[in-house]
């Protein structure tokens, strides 16, 4: 494992970007760096089917990736557009449904103060 968990950025990113040769299967952190995602990013990708972990990992457990498909995806710029297209979607179906609940919250101060859901 090249990067740890909670070290994406700086040295450790680097050094796994200037690998003379990457480790046969990678963790979340390290996919994510190779193709220019952040770690949060990966999850909606598996979901969408536009990256499969390797075995049939479980739901809470830890993913890994070969890295020779993760290659491949960051040099196809076609698979790349539809990943992009599929995490802004992803981003703005989450950050407008967290906007709703707000607005319903502000608009509803019994609600609010109560805290009953809107019907």
């Amino acid at each position: 494992m090249i990067l740890s968990r909670h070290g994406a950025l700086g040295h450790e990113a680097n050094a796994l970007l200037n690998c003379l040769r990457l480790p046969g299967r990678l963790n979340v952190t390290e996919a994510a760096a190779l193709l220019g995602f952040k770690e949060h990013d990966i999850a909606p990708l598996i979901a969408a089917k536009l990256l499969a972990p390797l075995g049939k990992p479980a739901t809470n457990a830890p993913k890994y990736f070969a890295a020779v498909e993760i290659v491949a995806r960051a040099e196809n710029s076609s698979w790349l557009s539809e990943a992009t297209k599929v995490l802004a979607k992803h981003w703005m179906s989450k950050n407008h449904r967290k906007s709703g609940a707000e607005a319903v919250a502000l608009t509803c101060p019994s609600r609010r103060a109560t805290g009953e859901a809107a019907s």
